[in-house]
């Protein structure tokens, strides 16, 4: 009987999280179908040397120098099988919903390429995390999709991978996603919970947060995401400037945006097309 290839590559990020990592590794499915790839990023604290030493056979390590993130990703999806992508960081811990919701979206709208949805967090707090909208106006102003989804190989391929370049760790999934939505991809969001974010008082984001500044103008000033400096500034200034915004929804509010930089960036039409990707269900 001939092995079944993995069509599903979970790629699971560590650096100095062995304390996290197995129960990260044991969160994720045991399906013929999906791979387990640990992408060591220079890890030095002796439990994760520890842990990682002792690796599960069926898991696939990839030892690197201190890279960062972003190309701790990159090489990670680079070795990986299968045409389906699903980043983890290692102190967080997948659901078996992700894969089989990805694999039936994946199946019935074969033109997506990103399947995402909410999380449950654990740790210093509980609860739901309500993931947002994939569409344009909401993620120039933050970001709204967790790295945790599952995207095809090929996006990636198309966006060049993640940003090793980032000069804060931190950001580069909104940078990802970003890319992606400008590139066109069609994103699912799912109303399912899809995996555990755990919440911890020494995480990245906190220093993250402090060269927020930094990053943002970072981010918009490549190239492909240049056009949308002016359209961040603008939004940002409507919404805490104009009265109005207070009682708007969404929509009414991206209307009257529309009309208000229609001038700017050319044709109103184009700039409603570009503005409305919404996400599907």
């Amino acid at each position: 009987m001939s092995k079944v290839s993995p069509r599903y590559s979970v790629v699971v990020t560590c650096y100095n999280l062995g304390a996290f990592l197995e129960e990260a590794i044991a969160s994720i499915p045991n399906d013929p179908e999906v791979e387990i790839i640990v992408v060591d990023d220079g890890s030095t604290e002796p439990r994760t040397v520890e842990v990682i030493e002792r690796l599960p056979a069926h898991v696939r390590l990839i030892r690197q120098s201190n890279q960062g993130l972003a190309q701790a990703r990159n090489n990670g999806i680079e070795a990986a099988l299968g045409d389906f992508i699903i980043p983890l960081d290692a102190d967080n811990r997948l659901r078996s919903e992700m894969v089989d919701e990805a694999r039936r979206v994946f199946r019935d709208h074969p033109e997506m390429e990103v399947v995402y949805g909410d999380a449950e967090y654990f740790g210093a707090r509980a609860g739901r995390w309500e993931l947002g909208p994939s569409d344009l106006v909401d993620l120039i102003v933050r970001n709204r999709i967790d790295a945790c989804a599952a995207f095809k190989r090929s996006l990636w391929e198309r966006l060049g991978g993640y940003d090793r370049s980032m000069p804060v760790m931190g950001f580069e999934d909104w940078d990802f996603w970003l890319r992606a939505v400008v590139a066109g991809a069609q994103f699912y969001r799912s109303d399912h919970i899809l995996f555990e974010y755990r919440v911890r008082e020494d995480s990245m984001i906190g220093t993250t947060m402090q060269h927020r500044d930094r990053l943002v103008a970072y981010i918009f000033q490549k190239p492909e995401l240049r056009f949308l400096s002016d359209l961040r500034t603008e939004y940002l200034w409507f919404v805490t400037r104009e009265r109005e915004a207070r009682i708007l929804t969404g929509r009414h509010l991206l209307a009257m945006l529309v009309q208000r930089i229609a001038q700017r960036f050319g044709s109103k039409d184009v700039l409603e097309d570009v503005l409305m990707l919404k996400n599907k269900h």
